[in-house]
Order: C-alpha cells, then sequence, then structure tokens
C-alpha cells in the first residue's frame, strides 16, 4: 500500500510535496555484519558530496580486527569496491524529489541512500593499508557510516562504458 507524503518537520529527513513513502515490512529476511566502520570528514548528511566522484577527502576504513586476515593482498589493489549501510537514511520512500534535481523519480532509479536497503557502493583509490585501517579517495558518507563489504574494482568487467541512465542524460541535453 502506498501512502502519500506531503510534509514532514525532521531536519534531513524532510518529505518533499510529491513523495511517496510505504509501510516498511515488520521483520527483516536476512542479517548483515556491519565489518568496521567508515572515517570522514563529513558529520551530516547535508555536508557530504552528492556524489563519491565530487570527493577528494582523505577518508579511513577501519576494519573490525577478526577481519584483518581478509586483507591479505588487498594493498596490490589501486582501486577497490566499498559497500556501506547509510544508517541514518530514510528507508520508506518509493518516489523521491531529489534536492539537485528537483523531480520525480522511483527510488530505484536515483543513487540516493533513501531506499529500503540503504547500501551503497562506491569506488574507491586505495592510498594505504596499514593493519586494519585503509586509507581512501572517493567516499561520501557520514563519519562513522557501517561497513557491509570492500572488494577489489576490476576495470575489466566492472566498468561498463555503454551504460546509460535515460532519464539523467536526457535532463542534461535539455
Amino acid at each position: 500500500m502506498m501512502i502519500p507524503i506531503t510534509s514532514r518537520q525532521q531536519p534531513e529527513d524532510t518529505v518533499r510535496d510529491g513523495e511517496v513513502a510505504v509501510a516498511l515490512p515488520e521483520t527483516f529476511d536476512a542479517g548483515v555484519y556491519f565489518i568496521g566502520r567508515i572515517r570522514t570528514p563529513w558529520t551530516t548528511r547535508g555536508e557530504c558530496p552528492k556524489n563519491a566522484a565530487e570527493s577528494d577527502a582523505v577518508c579511513t576504513i577501519e576494519l573490525d580486527p577478526r577481519w584483518e586476515a581478509g586483507l591479505e593482498s588487498v594493498a596490490t589493489c589501486t582501486h577497490l569496491l566499498v559497500l556501506y549501510w547509510m544508517d541514518r537514511a530514510r528507508r520508506d520512500l518509493v518516489i523521491q524529489i531529489p534536492r539537485h534535481y528537483g523531480e520525480r523519480r522511483g527510488t530505484f532509479s536515483l543513487r540516493s541512500p533513501v531506499r529500503p536497503n540503504p547500501i551503497a557502493a562506491s569506488v574507491v583509490r586505495l592510498v594505504k593499508v596499514d593493519s586494519c585501517r585503509l586509507t581512501v579517495v572517493g567516499l561520501d558518507c557520514i563519519d562513522g557510516t557501517p561497513l557491509i563489504d570492500i572488494k577489489p574494482y576490476f576495470a575489466s568487467s566492472d566498468a561498463v562504458p555503454e551504460a546509460v541512465v535515460g532519464w539523467h542524460r536526457d535532463r542534461k541535453q535539455d
């Protein structure tokens, strides 16, 4: 059941006119282990870059020591795919009006942190590995964000040069 929302008084969670929220399920289908935390210079969503590609801030990934052995060979990578949990984001909007676009879009056509499962992904440049601390460039999240996973970025299989987001391309041409 979809519930249209017209307004709400919450600083960073204000629902814009035209956005639509749904009732969330009462139970979860699966569990996730947070394997660490991400340290960034930003303390609020409003301070964060709109996307990771706009950021040249040096950030630190702090991995829980129990997972340290999993970092073997990571130092040989120039770039990593980092998955993280946007723990302070709303989870109930299915229609959004992003502040930087101002047009209605379905949640699954956006990279917004506001989604049923607030999982974010960024390709980061690896600067240094020091035990359980990875120094990286290319994140866009709030300080203390939970870390879900780290994977090597393979340009040969992860990049899709011909990929297009039609509504975004069309908007840029206007």
